[in-house]
């Protein structure tokens, strides 16, 4: 298992404590992007702040590598973070692109260039 396989909910596993804290097994029986994660309103478990999921997270994920050591940690766990933020905010907005760049703050240009490159929208990424 990568490191990336530890935070990621695209390879689930009951083993994989760390997405374990972000997503349940609801994320696979349905297609909405929301669908077991924190944004999820449907998800079996209590609501938890997300600063709290994301500790916990963290602290499954360095229990699981049992201390070997990991790299763009950083970039791992954005990327992780990004995508459903993305997915969320862009279904909150009736996938008006204008209106969610507002709501986050983000140029629209920069906000198409990570939806494409996290497979949101149709396009090149790039």
């Amino acid at each position: 298992m990568t490191e990336r396989d530890l935070l990621s909910s695209d390879n689930y596993s009951s083993d994989n404590y760390a997405s374990d804290a972000l997503a349940s097994d609801a994320f696979y029986e349905s297609n909405s992007p929301l669908a077991g994660t924190l944004a999820d309103p449907a998800a079996n478990s209590p609501p938890q702040p997300l600063r709290e999921a994301v500790e916990t997270a963290m602290r499954r994920y360095f229990e699981h590598l049992d201390g070997s050591q990991t790299t763009d940690l950083y970039a791992m766990v954005m990327a992780e973070v990004e995508a459903p933020l993305l997915a969320c905010v862009l279904e909150h907005t009736d996938g008006n692109q204008t209106r969610a760049a507002d709501v986050l703050g983000l140029n629209r240009g920069t906000l198409r260039k990570k939806l494409k490159l996290y497979g949101l929208i149709e396009g090149d990424a790039p």
